[in-house]
């Protein structure tokens, strides 16, 4: 590894963690030229499956698009960053899991209402109400309904 200091390539590995729920390695570094310290991250790099919109156009898994909608939804929330991150991690992990080179992109829509649920209630509806185009109030309605009661519409289909 290049130290980001001087440039030169004699780096040595310090302390080596597993953060992000396994998903990513955390070294600390020292330069041997420099001796400046530094943190570097390894993950994996997998290839992510094409979406297939509902309009049968395809486009590439967009990491932006998906965590820009979810800090969306948890706008003015008390959830952190880093329930943030890991819930992201956790959708691609699902959407990589399945081994597919492309998905329907309803799945990471499902993915992410899922992780929601998960970490805010209050965003899970905001999300679920533009995802799934309510038209009025009795919708909001029923999905907090079915939020109270433990069901999904998963469940009821």
């Amino acid at each position: 590894m290049r130290c980001p200091f001087c440039g030169t390539q004699d780096t040595k590995v310090l302390d080596s963690r597993l953060v992000s729920e396994g998903a990513q390695v955390r070294r600390r570094r020292t330069c041997g030229h420099c001796q400046e310290r530094f943190t570097t991250f390894e993950v994996a790099e997998l290839q992510m499956p094409k979406l297939i919109k509902s309009d049968g156009s395809r486009e590439p898994f967009d990491e932006d698009k998906l965590r820009s909608g979810i800090i969306k939804a948890l706008e003015k929330r008390p959830v952190s960053i880093e329930s943030v991150e890991t819930a992201i991690i956790r959708v691609k992990e699902k959407l990589q899991a399945t081994g597919e080179r492309e998905l329907p992109s309803r799945i990471i829509g499902e993915a992410v209402m899922e992780e929601l649920k998960r970490l805010d209630q209050v965003a899970y509806v905001r999300f679920a109400s533009v995802y799934r185009s309510f038209k009025d109030i009795s919708e909001f309605r029923q999905e907090i309904e079915r939020l109270e009661s433990g069901t999904s519409t998963s469940e009821e289909n």
